[in-house]
């Protein structure tokens, strides 16, 4: 923290909202107007540390079908009190509201808000509203933690994804304790690769399946940003320590060979073994399947939850370590 911040401490500036110091306030921010003439508000709620220390940005829902991320903040905020805390903390539970009324993970003009970074004031709906969480939460901030779940018709293992190259962002990820984490470079127009550009380091949380809330999910991730907030010196929390996350490498999906009735025993975070038999594809009727085995030994990251499967569809998500062999055969990753 620079000697301006610390000598400047005092009340929080947002959207023409003060807030000051050992206070919690909940501060709409105007986005935009339905076609029904309702208003619609980017809600942040600003937790001012009565101490001087960092400022954090946690936000859900990005993709408005996303829940887990909802809960994990809202349980976080309620477990802090302000005038214990040394910093500033942005929580935004729903940055995706237009999605969330419509339990969809796109914008109404079907764009997705991950991939709308940095945004305009002039631009589309989707551009409008990255540039505002630019502008009013992102700017100025110190560390970023972004949670999401898995996309439509797919589970994930509690995972922490973060930036290339960048010790303070893998400190912090290791800090936070999730089951799995690795380095992936951040999609293009993501809120991940805008903070990557700022210099700004951030975490991407991904747990659980849309439109589900996920107790384990939840409780991972309650659990992991307290870590990192008590790496931050901003909170003293109580919560236990993790065991140590595995480090994966590069990740590889399992895909169908045919359409049909996928068959599996697996679980997130089972251990697989390369050219172990992980499932079966059969015709709805009892009928001879086809066996799919996986192309590498790793750890599994991410489960389709839709049985019904066409060819091409992406079922198993393998995440490989280093100790892990990864034989070239030709199967695709994403």
């Amino acid at each position: 923290m620079t000697a301006s911040r610390r000598s400047s401490w005092g009340a929080f500036k947002i959207g023409g909202t003060k807030v000051a110091p050992g206070k919690r306030v909940r501060v709409p921010l105007p986005v935009a107007r339905l076609f029904t003439g309702t208003d619609l508000d980017l809600t942040v709620v600003v937790l001012r540390g009565a101490r001087p220390g960092p400022r954090v940005w946690i936000n859900a829902a990005i993709h408005g079908d996303e829940l887990n991320g909802i809960r994990i903040i809202r349980d976080v905020v309620r477990s802090i009190d302000p005038k214990r805390l040394s910093g500033t903390i942005l929580a935004v539970p729903v940055v995706n509201l237009y999605g969330l009324i419509h339990s969809s993970r796109y914008l109404p003009d079907r764009r997705d808000l991950n991939r709308s970074f940095p945004g305009s004031r002039r631009g589309s709906l989707a551009s409008r509203l990255a540039r505002l969480f630019v502008d009013r939460v992102v700017e100025g901030s110190d560390v970023g933690i972004d949670l999401h779940t898995a996309g439509p018709g797919r589970t994930n293992l509690p995972h922490i994804r973060t930036n290339q190259d960048d010790p303070e962002s893998w400190r912090l990820a290791l800090a936070f304790g999730a089951p799995l984490v690795y380095r992936a470079g951040p999609p293009r127009g993501s809120l991940r690769a805008l903070a990557a550009k700022r210099g700004v380091p951030i975490l991407v949380y991904e747990a659980g399946e849309p439109l589900r809330f996920n107790r384990f999910a939840i409780d991972a991730g309650v659990a992991g940003v307290l870590r990192v907030l008590r790496t931050l010196e901003m909170w003293p929390s109580e919560v236990a320590e993790a065991s140590p996350s595995v480090v994966g490498t590069e990740t590889r999906w399992i895909r169908a060979k045919r359409s049909g009735v996928f068959n599996t025993d697996l679980d997130l975070g089972a251990r697989v073994e390369s050219g172990q038999e992980v499932g079966v594809i059969t015709d709805p009727f009892p009928t001879r399947g086809t066996v799919l085995r996986a192309p590498t030994s790793g750890l599994v990251m991410g489960l389709t939850v839709n049985p019904m499967v066409h060819q091409g569809d992406a079922l198993i998500h393998v995440a490989q370590t280093a100790e892990d062999a990864a034989p070239d055969d030709g199967a695709s990753s994403r």
